[in-house]
């Protein structure tokens, strides 16, 4: 999957950060820097973002776009409101799935500012991010967005950087970022950050992507793992019948959250007796995700507070 670019003139550049699913992820071992080994591959899928940047006319502001909630904290009503703080060389507007945190804890924020550090030339900007992609569920949104704007900015203001200097800059933003440079099927190790790409096209499959809404605290996930190497290799896996995947490809943060969430294993019980293929929850969850035969997908009732996607 490549890079969606639109209307890269003079002045507005839109980009598309798409999403990404885990096909089987195990934590192997506990590196001595505090990080742990996996492995993992990484898969795009066509759930995106939209990531808009504009030179800035004057001293950028930050516009926030947020919805006010219900008592049982479903989204009711889009309102903005204009921020009167100042965020420096690049502004941030906001619409879409409510986004928490600080402006300069966004991952587009911090991917500008670490350009601007080796690149000064690089001018005040506005950013407006359109979030679809839900957070903290496995989908790379976050790390997706932050790359995205590296390579937008690349083209925006003719940088030059080649695909190997972005990889290295994304690398610095997190440890999934170098995957959406990338953007097509790779097998992952390390943290996540080394990835060979494999030939591996699910284009002929539709997929059912399924969010509850939980957020999964990834510390506490690691936490209830005892590292081990995976009994077989995952290129191997995978290029067995889709089928048969679901015997022996895996996600070790699966059965630990699962306990810990017991709603979630019905999401994905449901999906196999609709007729999935294969099912699987993504990263440390709590997203979880059907393949399906193509066009085929169920028409199935999922509680209120689900988000849910088709990809087909």
């Amino acid at each position: 999957m490549r890079s969606t670019v639109a209307n890269a003139g003079d002045r507005n550049l839109i980009v598309f950060p798409n999403c990404k699913i885990n096909l089987g992820l195990h934590v192997v071992s506990k590196r001595e820097d505090g990080y742990h080994s996996l492995e993992t591959i990484f898969y795009p899928l066509p759930l995106r973002d939209a990531l808009e940047v504009v030179k800035a006319d004057g001293p950028p502001t930050q516009k926030l776009r947020r919805a006010r909630q219900t008592a049982d904290n479903r989204e009711s009503a889009i309102v903005d409101r204009q921020s009167t703080e100042q965020s420096g060389p690049v502004g941030l507007h906001l619409s879409g799935l409510i986004v928490q945190g600080l402006t300069a804890d966004n991952l587009c924020v911090k991917a500008y500012n670490l350009l601007k550090k080796d690149f000064p030339q690089l001018g005040d900007i506005e950013l407006y991010l359109h979030k679809a992609i839900p957070m903290g569920a496995g989908l790379g949104g976050g790390s997706a967005d932050g790359a995205f704007t590296l390579s937008a900015l690349n083209e925006k203001f003719q940088l030059n950087l080649s695909s190997e200097k972005l990889l290295d800059y994304s690398l610095q933003l997190g440890s999934d970022c170098p995957f959406f440079i990338i953007n097509k099927p790779c097998y992952a190790t390390g943290r996540g950050e080394l990835l060979q790409s494999i030939p591996l096209d699910l284009s002929t499959y539709s997929f059912l992507v399924v969010h509850p809404g939980v957020h999964i605290n990834t510390g506490w996930a690691f936490s209830q793992l005892s590292p081990a190497p995976s009994p077989q290799p995952l290129p191997e896996i995978i290029q067995q019948p889709v089928a048969s995947w679901r015997n022996n490809l895996n996600n070790d943060f699966e059965a630990p959250v699962c306990k810990h969430h017991p709603a979630l294993q019905a999401i994905k019980d449901a999906l196999y007796d609709a007729g999935a293929l294969y099912a699987s929850m993504t990263g440390s969850g709590s997203c979880f995700y059907g393949i399906f035969p193509k066009n085929q997908l169920p028409a199935l009732q999922w509680p209120a507070q689900y988000a849910v996607f088709e990809v087909k």
